[in-house]
């Protein structure tokens, strides 16, 4: 049949506050135009993230009745160590309460001044963690990645030649030998001798400037755009010819892999488990928010196989987050976690949710409104510098749509442009975009027919929209907590 349909019943049901416009207008203005600033309450259709953003299965609310508190080796620690290693190979784990925090005790270990961190694009998390540590983060996307018509079917992608440029001038060739062995050593014995070859951690690696290359799947900043296996596996061998570790941000793995197997040649037979294990046995280690592809509300994983790393991962979350079998959160969070990862490699739900995102791209469209194409993952990006050409970057066109959004029809989205990623000393963004992120599992056909009239009515208006200035800003992250101004 044609019509794709949920592959769940509704069981229990939340109430939507209805607003007017007049206090749509006033709770705008006392936010300082900025959506973050918003009570949810105030929100009619909440598209601002789809992180822990979700709603949990009849599975994964019984495991929360399940859940075992206690401090140390609780058996719900254990049922998400096994889930996690069935689906990824990797021995090593670490529970964290989400994805920044897997990120901030990574990069306290690997970064430091005068390093620098190449992935495809940082999300704002990763960017900030990267730099708070004293590390250069640096985008190398493909060039169709930084172009909303694009239709290229990975526009995730990692720019091979920009990487290996960067390895040539920031590594060094004398570290390179030993990367050289072990992707040998792979081909040859498979994924033990990758745990086995990590685990002797004497070997001494000359890795210069650059501690690790990250890969982000799918890759958030650019349009929930997918990441190839042969892009990842091209990854994989400069890392080893350089003899640098290669890290995934696997916060969407499965809908990555999804992707994979229904744009990749060669990959329509296999099944999704089969392509998220060969993705996870390319890396060297992973950050993962759970608040995603764990279908869960609160957690975060961090995966590395080099076991003397490994060991001062622990020391730091103990530290900071908790014990090890815990990781800042309680057992029932652990249960959640592990049918959740059970739950999202599930080909129905996949199918579902990747054909649910492009309905609401698919309908913006053919109304002449310009998205990034194809439709991503778990997102619609708008191109606001289209939607809004009378609005320039430095008066935020992103932002301006976001505002005129919430002030039309209560819809909370979020930029994703000069505001997310610009401020004094960084260079412009190479898109002006707003995401329509859909929470998982939350929101019928209806909802999203509503916010496709709302942002078709919109687009009719679009010349009223009015750009911003910033009247506050922290140092970083400033999309967070920033007031802004319409002039």
């Amino acid at each position: 049949m044609k019509t794709i349909i949920e592959p769940f019943r509704i069981k229990v049901v939340e109430p939507i506050r209805m607003t007017t416009g007049g206090e749509r207008e006033r709770i705008l203005r006392d936010a300082g135009f900025n959506p973050f600033l918003i009570h949810a309450d105030d929100v009619l259709i909440d598209l601002l993230t789809d992180s822990g953003t979700g709603a949990m299965s009849s599975l994964q609310w019984s495991g929360v009745m399940r859940g075992d508190e206690s401090y140390a080796g609780a058996r719900s620690w254990f049922a998400l160590e096994a889930k996690v290693r069935e689906l990824t190979g990797f021995e090593h784990i670490l529970p964290t309460h989400q994805g920044r925090a897997s990120e901030r005790i990574l990069f306290e270990l690997l970064g430091g001044p005068g390093k620098v961190v190449p992935n495809n694009n940082h999300f704002d998390t990763t960017r900030a963690n990267v730099e708070h540590s004293g590390a250069q983060a640096v985008d190398l996307v493909i060039e169709e990645g930084r172009h909303p018509r694009s239709r290229h079917p990975f526009k995730g992608n990692m720019d091979l030649a920009r990487l290996e440029a960067l390895l040539e001038a920031e590594g060094t060739k004398a570290g390179s030998r030993e990367g050289a062995e072990r992707g040998a050593r792979r081909s040859d014995e498979g994924t033990k001798t990758r745990n086995d070859e990590h685990n002797a951690a004497a070997a001494p690696r000359l890795r210069a400037r650059v501690p690790l290359v990250m890969c982000t799947i799918t890759n958030n900043s650019g349009g929930g755009q997918p990441v190839s296996l042969e892009n990842l596996r091209g990854v994989r061998a400069l890392c080893d010819r350089y003899g640098v570790p290669f890290f995934l941000d696997a916060c969407r793995f499965a809908e990555n892999a999804y992707f994979i197997k229904l744009r990749e040649p060669g990959q329509q037979n296999r099944s999704v488990r089969e392509i998220v294990r060969e993705i996870f046995d390319l890396a060297d280690g992973a950050t993962i928010s759970a608040k995603k592809d764990g279908l869960v509300n609160i957690g975060g994983l961090l995966l590395i196989r080099d076991k003397e790393l490994m060991r001062r991962a622990d020391e730091l979350l103990i530290l900071t987050e908790g014990y090890v079998t815990y990781g800042g959160l309680a057992g029932r969070d652990l249960e959640a976690m592990a049918q959740g990862f059970e739950e999202v490699v599930h080909e129905d739900y996949l199918q579902y949710r990747i054909r649910s995102t492009a309905y609401l791209g698919e309908k913006l469209l053919a109304a002449g409104i310009q998205i990034v194409e194809p439709p991503g993952g778990h997102a619609i990006y708008i191109d606001a510098a289209a939607f809004c050409p009378h609005i320039p970057p430095a008066q935020f066109p992103g932002q301006a749509l976001v505002c005129g959004l919430y002030r039309h029809a209560g819809i909370r989205a979020v930029e994703i442009g000069s505001v997310m990623f610009g401020g004094p000393g960084r260079p412009p963004p190479a898109m002006e975009l707003v995401r329509l992120a859909i929470p998982r599992r939350v929101y019928t056909q209806s909802h999203i027919d509503y916010v496709v009239e709302a942002i078709i009515e919109l687009y009719g208006q679009r010349d009223r929209l009015r750009g911003l200035e910033i009247i506050e800003q922290p140092p970083t992250l400033r999309h967070f907590t920033a007031r802004f101004r319409e002039l």
